[in-house]
């Protein structure tokens, strides 16, 4: 019986360290993917992120209406891919956008030091980098719903 106790006291200890372990972990990935959208840019980021939920709302329906009614599970498919290529295209007018204002900050102040322009590229590429996760979410999901109506 004792040995019983040992392990089971010795099990949830384990599980109590693996859940400390993963909440700080996803502690980290939340604050890094917040800072990051934040850094993006609040109005492109967050148009960006409507065409991704718009998108995933889109490939739902599709795939709820995969069996019992397959035209709209086919229309369904454009409008992925409506929503991920205008999700890619707005990331990249808001690397444009943020580039522009970048090079006019630069201009005004005559100063051009290496690290404000890293940090200026940076931010510029975190917009397409979202866009571009949008657009390959959606493409990846009209792959298969094709390979799943055929």
């Amino acid at each position: 019986m004792y040995i019983c106790k040992v392990s089971l006291t010795q099990i949830t200890k384990m599980k109590l360290k693996i859940l400390r372990i993963m909440a700080i972990i996803t502690g980290l990935i939340g604050t890094t993917l917040i800072n990051r959208f934040m850094e993006g840019g609040a109005f492109f980021m967050s148009l960006i992120l409507t065409c991704l939920l718009i998108s995933i709302y889109f490939i739902a329906k599709s795939l709820l209406n995969i069996k019992s009614n397959v035209e709209i599970s086919k229309k369904m498919l454009k409008h992925i891919s409506d929503s991920g290529t205008l999700g890619l295209a707005l990331g990249v007018m808001g690397a444009f956008i943020g580039l522009i204002t970048a090079f006019d900050v630069l201009e005004a102040t005559g100063e051009a030091d290496p690290s404000i322009i890293a940090g200026g590229l940076k931010v510029a590429l975190l917009s397409p980098l979202f866009g571009l996760f949008t657009f390959s979410v959606s493409k990846l999901a009209i792959l298969i719903l094709r390979i799943i109506q055929k």
